[in-house]
């Protein structure tokens, strides 16, 4: 064996002293030399070599698996000493005491306890109550020293009572019942339902209880007990000097004079524009005007509703003057409206009255009221039927009335919210209501039926109505800030490509209305703005800052391009162009 290596230690000495095959023969001696020089040392070396050394056991050096402190899990079964064992390793020189210790939070070590929900509330109450609690890392039970926080004066005077504990039992809080749970008694045997030893069965009242009862049921019935008040005496002031012109004619002829003819038989323009600016404004009403009516076909005068329970008649051309007041609602004016020639006008107000008065001479020809509030008003458009008008009633019946007898010669009974609108369509044939319970319905005349009905989940409440010119359409404004357009014929569909956005209405029954050519659609809203949009593409062309408060109604006027009328709660009613 020690000549074999010998020899590989030769070949290896004369392989790194060759440099080509040339020098072959100096190789060979070479490497003899070499052997030669190393066989004397090699040989007493490898004669002393041990080939297998003892070698300590890896069991005899680490007798036991040593368990990292920062294990959430040991997936064997450690000995006791393994697990108390101090952790191998230098230690840190710098940490101090408390950051050596075991911790879980920055502060130190944080244990997940169970505190039952009823005794923190009890403790808390306490402690807000006393400024003591119990030391919840204390036993109770077998503590000696001080087991509470907070307030320790306290604690001592209270005797550590909690805030359940220190309340006094009242006279009172546990009643004793009748005892009789002994069931082989068939006769007196009582159970759970025994009655309470001092329970009356008869609780007749004091004498001084009976005298506030009948006092109290005095004044409801005093209160329930409808007395009809004394109406206020109608009564109308004349704001101009001449009741009539050279010709004896009054104010409710048009004028001949002008800028625009307004006879009834004239078509209406042919292309409507925008209004731009402020021309007039009637100021006369001390509060808010709650809404304007023109005078039917020619529009030439103006009548409004104010919310100081007066109405007003303006003229819309001229000296643009406050021609007369009709004073004799006692409480604000919610609607009006013209029969077909204008001579006479119908007001409802929220003193549950509705009167009809002459429009020329001022005087109140009849009053109304079946003891409810009357949210709108309307003439029945045909003209054999002018003594006939519907009143939507916040009782949510629809009411007709006779202005000959002053008699109810119909009712409308369906609806199951106050009636906020009516509209008659389909050459007044039909009408359209709308109310509070977010639905509209469609009647015939004289029919106490509705034979249309229409509500969905999606639906708002539509407090104002208003028929287009050429009929065919209705446009409802709707409380989720949008306007709505229904056909006016036959299945009164919902049109889904005519929704009108942009304005703020939520909580406001502002009133709209269409061009005379159908071009545009006008709105107040809650903003006091006069929004108009485009009757075919929905586009909101412009908003005009109209009045500092609501702006309530806007009319287009019939015959003219672009004029408009607006009223706000502002009192002011503004005419644009």
């Amino acid at each position: 064996m020690a000549d074999g290596i010998m020899a590989a230690l030769g070949n290896i000495c004369a392989y790194s002293g060759s440099d080509s095959e040339a020098d072959e023969s100096d190789v060979s001696k070479e490497s003899i030399v070499c052997s030669e020089s190393f066989t004397g040392s090699l040989k007493d070396r490898l004669l002393s070599l041990n080939a297998a050394p003892e070698v300590a056991s890896k069991e005899e050096i680490e007798c036991g698996h040593s368990v990292d402190p920062t294990a959430r899990e040991i997936c064997y079964n450690a000995p006791f000493e393994a697990l108390f064992a101090p952790e191998l390793g230098p230690k840190n020189p710098f940490k101090t005491k408390q950051f050596s210790a075991p911790r879980n939070t920055l502060a130190g070590f944080a244990e997940s306890t169970n505190i039952n929900a009823f005794t923190f509330e009890q403790q808390r109450r306490t402690f807000a109550s006393y400024g003591y609690a119990q030391d919840p890392s204390v036993d109770s039970q077998t503590a000696s020293g001080d087991r509470f926080v907070g307030d320790l004066d306290a604690a001592a005077a209270q005797r550590g009572l909690t805030v359940f504990e220190t309340s006094k039992k009242r006279p009172g809080d546990r009643r004793r019942r009748l005892q009789g749970n002994d069931p082989g008694d068939l006769d007196g045997f009582l159970g759970p339902w025994g009655k309470y030893v001092d329970e009356r069965e008869v609780a007749k009242p004091t004498d001084e209880e009976q005298r506030e009862l009948d006092e109290f049921a005095a004044k409801r019935q005093r209160r329930s007990r409808r007395v009809d008040e004394a109406p206020n005496e109608e009564k109308t002031i004349f704001h101009v000097k001449d009741s009539v012109d050279y010709q004896g004619r009054s104010y409710l002829h048009p004028p001949q004079d002008a800028e625009i003819n307004l006879r009834a038989d004239v078509p209406p323009p042919e292309k409507c524009y925008l209004p731009k600016k402020q021309i007039h404004a009637w100021t006369g009403h001390t509060k808010g005007v709650s809404a304007i009516r023109l005078f039917p076909r020619s529009g030439h005068l103006l009548l409004s509703c104010g919310m100081d329970s007066k109405l007003k008649l303006w003229e819309v051309y001229k000296e643009r003057r406050c021609l007369r007041s009709f004073l004799g609602h006692s409480k604000a004016v919610r609607d009006a409206c013209f029969n077909n020639d204008g001579t006479q006008f119908l007001s409802a107000g929220y003193d549950r009255l509705v009167r009809l008065w002459d429009t020329e001479t001022g005087a109140c020809i009849s009053r109304f009221t079946n003891r409810r509030v009357p949210y709108c008003v309307r003439f029945n458009p045909d003209d054999d039927k002018q003594h006939l008008f519907v009143a939507g009633m916040s009782d949510k019946k629809i009411v007709t009335w006779d202005a000959r007898s002053g008699e109810i010669v119909q009712e409308y009974d369906r609806h199951l919210g106050a009636v906020n609108t009516i509209t008659f369509v389909d050459e007044n044939r039909r009408f359209v209501t709308t109310s509070d319970d977010k639905s509209l319905r469609v009647w015939e005349w004289d029919i106490p039926v509705d034979f249309k009905y229409i509500a969905e989940p999606s639906m708002h409440s539509m407090p104002a109505v208003t028929l287009s010119p050429n009929g065919k359409w209705l446009g409802c404004q709707s409380m989720d800030n949008q306007i709505l357009v229904f056909g006016a014929h036959n299945r009164f569909r919902l049109n889904k490509k005519k929704v009108f956005k942009g304005h703020m209405v939520a909580g406001y029954a502002c009133a709209l209305d269409f061009s005379p050519d159908m071009s545009y659609v006008i709105s107040g809203d809650a903003d006091g703005r006069l929004n108009v949009w485009d009757w075919k593409t929905t586009k909101l062309y412009s908003k005009l800052r109209a009045h500092d408060g609501v702006c309530i109604g806007c009319l287009w006027h019939p015959h003219e391009t672009s004029r408009i009328i607006t009223c706000g709660w502002d009192g002011l009613i503004k005419l644009w162009d």
